[in-house]
Parts: structure tokens; sequence; C-alpha cells
């Protein structure tokens, strides 16, 4: 008989997220680049991820609806039987500028990866993870207070909240 591995958690299965939707209300049209990275960043953030909010007395698993609502991140959680567990209302200033600065990355990744050498779109793509890294601690520090959840979810998180502001 084998021990108990003391690095896993043994809460982790009611410490994460089951299911990831956006608002359709909020998404723009888009590229077929952009619906390849939204659905890629809710499969990878379903499959890890280490979410729980901050002052739930009851254990998950939860269900994260995603919107832009007058011109505020709005992240809708419930449990996995849809029951209400918070709502949080953030505003989007903080995160506007790398929100930017990684679109104008992102184009140029897009474009190099069909001409540039392998040399220049290693170059961009470095400049676009230091970029996606960047939005993710900002929004990691934003969520602090209400949310719990590890750098790889913050990853994830910030590509879907990027997802809602690439209106094609």
């Amino acid at each position: 008989m084998g021990q108990a591995d003391p690095h896993v958690d043994p809460h982790a299965d009611s410490r994460r997220l089951v299911a990831v939707t956006l608002d359709n209300h909020s998404i723009g049209r888009s590229s077929s680049d952009v619906e390849h990275e939204r659905a890629v960043a809710i499969y990878d953030l379903l499959e890890e991820n280490s979410f729980t909010p901050l002052g739930d007395g009851e254990p998950g698993p939860y269900c994260l609806a995603i919107s832009l609502v007058d011109g505020r991140l709005v992240l809708d959680i419930t449990r996995g039987d849809g029951v209400p567990v918070v709502q949080h209302h953030l505003s989007l200033s903080p995160l506007r500028r790398v929100v930017r600065d990684y679109f104008l990355v992102c184009e140029s990744y897009y474009s190099a990866i069909r001409t540039a050498t392998p040399s220049q779109i290693e170059a961009i793509d470095m400049g676009r993870r230091g970029l996606h890294n960047e939005g993710s601690e900002l929004l990691r520090e934003r969520l602090k207070d209400k949310i719990t959840l590890d750098f790889g979810t913050a990853r994830r998180l910030f590509t879907l909240v990027c997802a809602l502001h690439w209106k094609g």
C-alpha cells in the first residue's frame, strides 16, 4: 500500500472551476485565431486550475461566467449545481495598458507565424509571453482579496479577459 502524496491537496476537487462561460453579448466578432485562443484557454483552465472564492464557507467546485457590463469585468461565481456564490465587479482601468500592448504583440505574432523566420517568431512570442505574465500578475493582484487562484489559473483567466476585449 502506497502512502498519500503530501504535496497533493486533498481538497483540490472542491477548490476548482468545472465550467467557464463567456457572455456572448460581451464578445465581438473575432478571427479564427482569437476563437482558437478562447477555446484553448477555456479547455486549459478546466483541465488544470486552482480557484476558491474567499469567504465561501461551503466547498466547490465552482462555475464561472465572465462578462463585461458598463466597462467593468463581471465574474459571476456559482456552485457546480448553479447555486449563486458571489459576483465580483472589477474596474478594467488597471488592465487597459497591458491588454492594449498584449493585443499589439499578438497581432504581430499572428502575422509573423505566416511569414517570418523561426527566430523572429520566437522573439515576438517571448514578448507576448512576457506581457501575458504581466497581465496575469496584475489580474491576480486585483483578485487577491476576492479569489484565491494560482498563477496558471490567473494566466488562463487573463486570456479570457482579453478575449472579451478582442472585437475582431
